[in-house]
């Protein structure tokens, strides 16, 4: 007879923050270039208010994107390569504060501070994990399986759960959903306006609302 084995528990996870002291707050109005491709790595970013969207321009032209950052989230850590040009760019989806080390200094922390070091391997393991996802979708998905995994995690992560049981979040433009699903906008219009048909989300200017029972028990159940 074969034997269950529960899973272990998650181990609670370091709290970066707690071990980081402050530093320069810098601001950037919407749409602003936070840094671009030609630039030298050399710092850390904490987002404090609003959102940043980091991309990559593809050899053909087109941006990619490759996640979108809310506040108490890092980005920049191709910083600690020292790299002569950055690998992305960054740039402020809304209104936003960030507060900025240096990779030396973050470095000169983590001697004192060990326990800053296990919070960023932490981090950058979960996103090595999120980034193996993503690559998988694109290798087994289609465009709009691909669209509503994207959505649900969005929700997840940058959604406010409505009393009616859906997650709301920003207005996000079919252009930046088509950078980070790796299709055209008019291709994530056609399938946002197919989801919406059948009730799996409402979406204006203002923001979408989505019904993550429904639009999960639809990609559950989908071909």
């Amino acid at each position: 007879m074969a034997t269950s084995i529960a899973a272990a528990p998650q181990k609670q996870l370091e709290d970066p923050l707690a071990h980081l002291p402050c530093s320069n707050i810098v601001e950037y109005r919407k749409g602003q270039l936070i840094y671009n491709q030609d630039q030298p790595s050399t710092s850390i970013f904490l987002v404090i208010d609003g959102k940043v969207k980091v991309s990559r321009l593809a050899a053909d032209g087109h941006q990619v994107v490759v996640d979108i950052y809310q506040p108490d989230e890092f980005f920049g850590e191709s910083a600690f390569l020292g790299l002569p040009h950055r690998a992305e760019q960054a740039s402020a989806l809304d209104d936003t504060r960030l507060m900025t080390w240096t990779a030396s200094e973050i470095e000169d922390i983590v001697m004192k501070r060990p326990r800053l070091a296990v919070a960023l391997l932490q981090i950058l393991t979960q996103r090595t994990i999120d980034f193996t996802h993503r690559i998988e979708g694109f290798s087994v998905d289609n465009i709009s399986r691909r669209l509503a995994r994207s959505l649900l995690r969005f929700s997840e992560r940058l959604g406010t759960p409505e009393d009616d049981g859906s997650i709301r979040m920003a207005p996000f433009t079919h252009e930046l959903l088509a950078q980070y699903v790796g299709t055209s906008r008019e291709i994530v219009t056609h399938y946002m306006n197919q989801f919406r048909r059948r009730g799996y989300l409402r979406y204006s200017r203002k923001g979408i609302t989505l019904y993550r029972d429904a639009l999960n028990g639809w990609l559950m159940g989908a071909a």
